[in-house]
């Protein structure tokens, strides 16, 4: 059994509903239960409608379930104030998705600073030095000062995840990050977060439709109805 400094994040009966007042609750996620390892890579699949995005939401902080526990690094999250909350997103959480969400106007150095401007208003010295590091590691170390539309998709996507990567956050939630790639750049891709994840002890979660991504991580957990029907390693 894992000790409880080991494990990044735990669900225990997470069931989520959306309520309206015309109509019956909407059941999507119902009896979730997960432990992630640090260091564990898992990806979770199934069908559009599944309740993939819902439950990425709660493991992001960005929803609270309907019932249920939701711990991370031990913190139950379920009924924190909001903001609690975006301190945590800020500082233990690193977000990817599908677009890049860089910022146009800014360079790709101050996109990936934009996470250790939140806690504080400045980037020390140290997340500026990491983010050159970074850099250099995903192969952008020349592209420093240049702007999102000066970039591929592809290098705007790793740009993405270096901006994930800066506050040293104790989990990466990674929504279809190759979605909006070619077929080449979706698999060098992919290849980086493996890499990231084999070699950082990146603790790495990725919703997913490609098969080939999920083959990749370390788990993989498939969703349907909002439920859990099956682990594959």
């Amino acid at each position: 059994m894992a000790s409880d400094d080991s494990i990044v994040l735990k669900l225990e009966d997470v069931h989520k509903q959306y309520e309206s007042a015309d109509r019956d609750p909407v059941p999507v996620l119902r009896g979730i239960s997960l432990i992630v390892q640090r260091g564990d890579s898992l990806a979770i699949v199934g069908p559009s409608g599944s309740g993939k995005s819902t439950l990425l939401n709660i493991l992001g902080s960005l929803d609270s379930p309907t019932r249920g526990s939701i711990r991370l690094d031990g913190e139950e999250l379920a009924h924190l104030p909001e903001q609690r909350l975006a301190a945590i997103r800020s500082q233990k959480i690193g977000f990817i998705f599908q677009s890049h969400h860089l910022l146009p106007q800014c360079s790709v150095l101050e996109n990936i600073l934009v996470p250790a401007l939140a806690a504080t208003g400045r980037a020390p010295a140290s997340a500026v030095e990491r983010a050159k590091q970074l850099l250099e590691r995903v192969g952008l170390g020349h592209r420093l000062t240049h702007r999102p539309a000066q970039l591929s998709g592809g290098e705007c996507q790793r740009v993405a995840v270096v901006r994930a990567l800066i506050n040293r956050p104790s989990l990466i939630l990674a929504d279809e990050p190759t979605g909006a790639l070619d077929h080449s750049t979706a698999e060098s891709l992919g290849d980086l977060l493996v890499e990231l994840n084999r070699d950082d002890q990146v603790t790495l979660i990725v919703v997913t439709h490609s098969a080939e991504l999920a083959a990749k991580m370390g788990a993989i957990r498939q969703l349907l109805d909002g439920r859990f029907v099956a682990d594959t390693l």
